[in-house]
């Protein structure tokens, strides 16, 4: 089944189970894929979670039978899955601005329509890439939680503000690397709440034994950076490269959307349950920069 026709089909699953009982699970395999894999996909086509576009269409519809009918509050609770009034009236103010009472009386409300999933196959797309196994990356770096799903303008914001405001960091670890020019992003953790956004660098053993070692560095602040040793295990990975230019970051952009809604439907591979490593070649002569993107992949089960 063509991968778009199974988002559809998830899609109709969660429109049709709004008042009901809803599965990720179930929702994945309507979609003839693996959870994992399925969420990640909704992620990229769709723009939000999943768990973020069933609570969404959940608080849109609560709000017009609210405004529309005389349905009590407790009610519509009950009806979209909440455990308690007060949890549904939380979630109704985050997402409406208004309390349910106000709903009732005609106060103004947001709507978060349907999904209608559109996608152009223009049929003459090129992209180079290699398939290979990766041998095990071990870096060192720090961490902040993103909120949303690890693409589109969500994801550049965030990003964009972290690198901006840990520069401190970013030159203590690029000054202990044995490779400077090279700076690593990894994205891990990803969940319904969001996923981790990582800053990191390949420090040899020796400096990464010795990092909070005073009597090396000579100072005492080390330990209060938030550093981490992150291991990234030896696996299989799609790679593509940006064209080498000054500034690779907006072709970055447009080729992380193009793998994902182009590239990776026409093969025989998934998404696999592993890091998401981005390398970041910077050179001294800026005009010979460029972007790797290394997305963990496995074959179609």
């Amino acid at each position: 089944m063509d991968w778009t026709e199974g988002i559809r089909r998830a899609i109709d699953y969660i429109e049709e189970n709004l008042a009901g009982e809803i599965s990720c699970e179930e929702a994945a395999a309507r979609a003839f894929s693996s959870p994992y894999h399925f969420q990640r996909v909704f992620g990229i086509v769709c723009g939000c979670t999943f768990g973020e576009y069933v609570r969404k269409r959940r608080l849109t519809l609560a709000g017009a039978d609210l405004s529309e009918s005389k349905m009590k509050v407790t009610d519509a609770a009950l009806k979209y899955g909440y455990e308690t009034p007060e949890s549904f009236s939380r979630a109704f103010l985050k997402f409406h601005g208004v309390m349910p009472s106000q709903a009732k009386r005609g106060a103004c409300l947001r709507s978060f329509s349907r999904i209608a999933l559109k996608i152009d196959k223009k049929g003459c797309f090129e992209m180079n890439y290699r398939i290979e196994e990766k041998p095990e990356l071990i870096l060192t770096g720090f961490r902040r939680h993103f909120e949303g799903v690890p693409y589109g303008d969500a994801r550049e914001r965030q990003e964009d503000a972290f690198f901006r405001t840990t520069r401190a960091k970013q030159w203590l670890l690029r000054g202990a690397s044995d490779t400077p020019e090279t700076e690593y992003c990894v994205l891990l953790d990803a969940d319904e709440n969001g996923y981790d956004f990582c800053i990191a660098y390949a420090l040899d053993e020796w400096s990464r034994e010795h990092l909070y070692d005073p009597s090396v560095t000579g100072v005492g602040f080390m330990e209060d950076m938030g550093f981490e040793t992150l291991v990234i295990p030896r696996r299989l990975y799609a790679t593509f490269r940006t064209p080498e230019m000054r500034r690779p970051i907006l072709d970055y952009v447009e080729l992380r959307r193009q793998i994902v809604t182009e590239w990776l439907p026409s093969t025989e591979y998934v998404f696999a349950d592993a890091p998401e490593v981005v390398a970041m070649f910077w050179p001294a002569r800026g005009e010979n920069r460029y972007i790797e993107i290394r997305l963990p992949i496995e074959r179609k089960p």
